[in-house]
């Protein structure tokens, strides 16, 4: 008998372009992008997520793509039922703007879904190597069934990955759409360097200057990025680094551990 390949393979984009290590640091730059969104950020707020543990939305987040990615069918769908029963308490009205958050919502769940393709993608195509439309769309199609599985309305989503890209910048660019609250304060913090796990330590300066300068601009604004002909040098020259290194590296660096897990799970199912 196989093992499940779970609801993609290793056949399919996400996992060529989630099992990067690389890939990851997209979620800090996710994390940024979802903080500056007060109704999200609201959300948070109720939870104390980040005032009582800044790494568990963050991990969280990647835990969710990962075991969705890599893991079996079963695995996959629990993950995405855990979040949706924690999703079910979180709402009200925000003390900031005085709107109406819920974690069920569909466009702030859109949101936080499109944020992390949006940042996995570019760091991909940064890191590893560019994707043709044709393969960002795949992702996005085949991403659409995570997005379901933490009931996203997929009718309403957007069709194409660059469309997708494009809801993003315009709705970040509404009044008021993003703003600095206390919880996007506490996450600039964090990312900035706050209490950083020792195993991660090392790399993460790089993590945290390539989080705040790749954001689009409109976020810069929110958490006041700067943008100097240095400081892109310097983003340019890491990136580049990066991606030429990449393919001396052993897989033990290159691939997130749920990736070689799921490779050797399936390894000992031969066809």
């Amino acid at each position: 008998m196989n093992a499940d390949p779970g609801y993609f393979g290793p056949d399919s984009m996400m996992w060529k372009v989630n099992k990067e290590i690389t890939v990851l640091f997209g979620g800090a730059r996710a994390l940024l992008m979802h903080a500056a969104h007060p109704l999200i950020a609201a959300g948070a707020r109720q939870t104390s997520f980040y005032q009582r543990d800044p790494w568990k939305r963050l991990i969280r987040t990647l835990s969710l793509q990962n075991s969705v990615t890599f893991g079996t069918i079963e695995e996959a769908n629990d993950s995405a039922t855990r979040i949706n029963k924690l999703h079910e308490v979180i709402n009200g009205e925000d003390e900031v703007t005085g709107g109406y958050y819920d974690a069920l919502d569909h466009e702030q769940l859109l949101w936080v879904h499109a944020c992390l393709q949006l940042s996995s993608i570019y760091f991909y195509e940064k890191t590893v190597k560019k994707l043709s439309d044709e393969e960002k769309d795949k992702y996005h199609i085949e991403n659409m069934l995570s997005a379901k599985l933490v009931l996203v309305d997929v009718e309403k989503m957007p069709k194409t990955h660059e469309e997708l890209k494009n809801w993003v910048i315009n709705k970040s660019k509404d009044n008021d759409y993003l703003l600095l609250t206390d919880v996007a304060k506490d996450v600039q913090d964090i990312i900035s360097g706050g209490p950083v796990p020792k195993h991660i330590k090392p790399i993460w300066p790089f993590i945290s200057f390539t989080a705040f300068n790749t954001l689009p601009d409109e976020f810069k604004k929110i958490y006041g990025v700067e943008t100097t002909k240095f400081k892109s040098l310097i983003l340019r020259f890491n990136l580049f680094l990066l991606k030429s290194t990449r393919p001396l590296l052993p897989p033990f660096f290159r691939l997130i551990p749920p990736a070689r897990w799921a490779r050797q799970r399936l390894s000992k199912y031969p066809d």
